[in-house]
C-alpha cells in the first residue's frame, strides 16, 4: 500500500524533528519544578523564559505579555471570560461572530445567561466579516469584541487589522482567535491594534497541550485558573515545561520560515483547486478564491454534498487523511454546518463540506496522487441530483 498521505493540517500538524528535539531533555534529565527554589527548579523557570521570547516573537510583542495555558481553547476562554469578569458581568455586551470556533461560541453561550449579551455578526458568502456590520454593533456597554484570524473550516482571512482599528477607535479591546493564522501568515501586535490573541503550540508543529494567550499592557483580566500564581497570576498550575520548550522551538522556525512556506503552499494549494476543478465538473471551492490560508482548501461537490462522509472514508481507505470540517465538531458530523449556514448555503448543501489542508511536510506528489484517488472516489458516488447541481 503507498504510504499515507496526511491532508488534515487544520486539525492537527505532525511534530516537527526539530522541535521534538528541542523537547527531548525535558522529559528526562530536566524535569524539576518551575516553582520549586532548587537548581532543579531554577533551571527550569529558566527554560520557559526563551520558549516566550521565541512566541513573542513570531507576534511582534515583548516576552513579558505572553501567558502559557494548557491550549488555545483556554487562551479563549481567558480572553473573554477575563475580559468580562474585570469589569463586570450584568450590562456587559461582547461582540463576535456566526462562524467562529466553538471555543468561542461555547464560551460566548456561556456567558450569556450570566448577564452579558452577545452580538454575532453576520458573514458573506465568502466568509467574512464586514467592517461596517461591526460599527453598526459597537455600543457603549461593549466590552469586547472577539473576531477569529483565520476560519478553521473555510480557511478565510479576516481583514483583523481594519476590523481592530474600529474597536480601538470606540475604545473595545479586540481579541483574536489566531490559532489557524499563526506561523502561516503574519501578525505583528503592534503594528495591528490586536489587544489579545489566542495560539496553540499544535497547530504549527508543535506539540498538543500547550497554548498562549497575548495580552496588551493596557487590557486587564481576571484569571481563569486560580491556584499558585504561576504566570503573573494569571493562569496558575505546574507549567509545562517540554511543551513549552517545543511551543517556542516551533514558533521560532514558523517565524523563520514562514514566508518560503506560504509560498510554496500556495503553490500546492492552487495545483490542487485547479486540478480538481477541471477533473471533476461539479467540484466548486467553498470559501474566498484568494484571501484564505496558503494550504487551506475547502470543497463542495454539486449534487453529491450528501455523500461528504463517505468520500471521508473512501479517501481514508486509499491512504488519504482529510475532513469534513472541524475535528472539534467530528460529533456532529452528520448535522449541516453552521459556518457554511452563515455563509448562505442551505441545509442540503451545508452538510457537503470536504476540508484539505496542507501543511510543511507536503509535497507535490501527495497532491498529484491526492486529486486522482479523489477522481476516481466522486464517480464511485451515486449520480449527481438535478437539485443541488442546479444549486451549484
Amino acid at each position: 500500500m503507498p504510504e499515507r498521505i496526511y491532508f488534515d493540517n487544520s486539525a492537527t500538524t505532525p511534530i516537527d524533528p526539530r522541535v521534538r528535539q528541542a523537547m527531548g531533555p525535558f522529559f528526562d534529565s530536566a524535569f524539576g519544578n518551575p516553582s520549586s527554589l532548587h537548581q532543579a527548579g531554577i533551571e527550569a523557570r529558566e527554560a520557559i523564559e526563551q520558549p516566550r521570547q521565541q512566541v513573542a516573537g513570531l507576534l511582534g510583542s515583548r516576552p513579558g505579555k505572553i501567558v502559557f495555558t494548557a491550549s488555545g481553547t483556554e487562551a479563549d476562554n481567558m480572553a473573554l471570560v477575563g475580559v468580562v469578569e474585570k469589569l463586570g458581568w450584568q450590562g456587559s455586551h461582547v461582540i463576535t461572530s456566526a462562524i467562529e470556533h466553538a471555543a468561542i461560541l461555547e464560551t460566548c453561550r456561556y456567558l450569556q445567561p450570566r448577564g452579558v449579551e452577545v452580538t454575532y455578526l453576520p458573514v458573506t458568502p465568502d466568509g467574512l466579516v464586514d467592517p461596517n456590520e461591526l460599527r453598526q454593533a459597537l455600543r457603549p456597554h461593549t466590552r469586547l469584541v472577539s473576531i477569529m484570524a483565520a476560519n478553521n473550516v473555510v480557511g478565510t482571512l479576516q481583514a483583523i487589522a481594519e476590523l481592530a482599528r474600529i474597536a480601538r477607535e470606540h475604545g473595545v479591546p479586540f481579541h483574536t482567535d489566531a490559532a489557524q493564522a499563526a506561523g502561516k501568515i503574519p501578525i505583528n501586535v503592534q503594528k495591528q491594534p490586536i489587544d489579545l490573541l489566542s495560539l496553540s503550540a499544535h497547530k504549527l508543529n508543535g506539540p498538543k497541550g500547550v497554548g498562549a494567550l497575548y495580552v496588551r499592557s493596557e487590557v486587564s483580566i481576571a484569571p481563569l485558573v486560580h491556584g499558585g500564581g504561576q504566570e503573573r497570576g494569571l493562569r496558575s498550575a505546574t507549567e509545562n515545561v517540554a511543551g513549552i520548550v517545543g511551543f517556542g522551538c516551533a514558533a521560532a522556525i514558523a517565524r523563520d520560515e514562514m514566508a518560503l512556506d506560504a509560498v510554496r503552499l500556495v503553490r500546492l494549494r492552487d495545483r490542487l483547486i485547479d486540478a480538481v476543478t477541471a477533473r471533476i465538473p461539479n467540484a466548486y471551492l467553498i470559501g474566498h478564491r484568494y484571501r484564505r490560508l496558503p494550504g487551506h482548501v475547502s470543497l463542495g461537490l454539486a449534487g453529491q454534498e450528501g455523500e461528504a462522509i463517505k468520500l471521508m472514508l473512501a479517501l481514508d481507505d486509499a491512504g488519504i487523511a482529510v475532513s469534513t470540517g472541524s475535528a472539534c465538531s467530528s460529533n456532529h458530523s452528520s448535522e449541516p454546518s453552521y459556518i457554511l449556514l452563515a455563509m448562505g448555503f442551505d441545509t442540503f448543501r451545508a452538510r457537503g463540506l470536504v476540508r484539505v489542508t496542507l501543511g510543511r511536510f507536503n509535497s507535490e506528489d501527495e497532491v498529484d496522487r491526492f486529486v486522482d484517488v479523489l477522481t476516481h472516489a466522486v464517480l464511485d458516488l451515486r449520480p449527481m441530483t438535478t437539485y443541488s447541481t442546479m444549486q451549484a
